[in-house]
């Protein structure tokens, strides 16, 4: 009789587990935006959608902890290109870049 509850309670957590997948799959469906494109999962979280905080072209310069002993003016770079990460590629300045390094704009 012990057996037969064990299987019972074994399909019932499958199920379960099905089922969840299948509301979590349906969300992120329901992310898409109207025209089919995917939708950020952090979209609408404290930033307007054309909200950017660097845009090509703009100058950059980054916090004094990360470079200390230098000047400002040597710790500016431009931007040369904003990825989708919301990271950036920096004119004469190798790797990405997140927000969270650069100076809060004046």
């Amino acid at each position: 009789m012990a057996r037969r509850r064990r299987r019972w309670f074994g399909a019932l957590a499958g199920l379960a587990g099905l089922t969840a997948g299948a509301l979590g799959a349906a969300a992120l469906l329901r992310r898409r935006g109207a025209a089919g494109e995917k939708v950020s999962p952090h979209a609408g979280r404290g930033r307007r959608p054309g909200d950017r905080w660097a845009r090509p072209g703009m100058s950059v310069t980054f916090r004094a902890e990360l470079m200390p002993g230098r000047s400002r003016s040597e710790r500016s770079f431009r931007v040369q290109e904003l990825l989708p990460s919301q990271r950036v590629i920096l004119e004469g300045f190798a790797g990405e870049h997140a927000e969270t390094e650069f100076e809060p704009p004046r």
